[in-house]
């Protein structure tokens, strides 16, 4: 379905949707907020904002939108995490909380809350992979704490992954919608306008 704007949800039970929604359109893509299955048809690609990974998880059932939205993500559609998304992306959880949901599509395990509560909130430059310098700001963030072979991991920050990239799975621990740098957003972008153009089916 991929044109010259590819069509990306950014689902909107709970996080900073609006400021996902703000950063896509900078980048050149069509957002739509998803808030029911029927919403992940006809999508090119997906974002899963930062927020609360047990809250968001829990939503996830109520709506049903748990079964749905991991197959979409298996059968291959791509798919972008910030912090709660990041977990929520990820195979496994250290100290995650009894029965959370997980969609997975990421063979990494990460830390909830590695670098800290709310008031060990921080910012600090980053150099990301294929982006170059940017400015990452971490709220209760996550890091990776182990990688399966096929990961690529595209920043670290004091030796931690923060930046991961797995096929159609893309994640950050830090939140590039809260700035006014869109170049994370349209490298997500970029690779659904690329798979598109190759012939990949979302």
């Amino acid at each position: 379905m991929v044109a010259n704007a590819p069509r990306v949800g950014v689902l909107a039970l709970q996080g900073d949707v609006r400021e996902h929604v703000r950063a896509l359109r900078a980048a050149g893509a069509v957002p739509t907020e998803v808030r029911r299955p029927a919403d992940l048809e006809d999508l090119d690609g997906l974002v899963l904002p930062g927020g609360e990974s047990t809250t968001m998880g829990r939503l996830l059932e109520l709506f049903d939108l748990l079964e749905p939205l991991r197959k979409r993500v298996h059968e291959g559609l791509p798919t972008y995490g910030t912090c709660a998304g990041m977990i929520l992306l990820s195979r496994g959880v250290v100290d995650g909380r009894a029965g959370q949901h997980l969609v997975g599509g990421l063979d990494v395990t990460v830390r909830r809350n590695a670098f800290g509560s709310q008031v060990d909130s921080f910012e600090a430059s980053l150099e990301l992979r294929e982006v170059g310098p940017v400015h990452g700001v971490f709220i209760r963030a996550p890091w990776v704490e182990e990688v399966g072979p096929s990961v690529e991991v595209l920043a670290s920050y004091r030796d931690h992954p923060v930046a991961v990239r797995q096929g159609h799975v893309l994640a950050t621990s830090f939140h590039p919608e809260l700035t006014e740098d869109s170049r994370v957003h349209q490298l997500f972008v970029s690779s659904i306008v690329r798979r598109g153009a190759e012939g990949g089916q979302p």
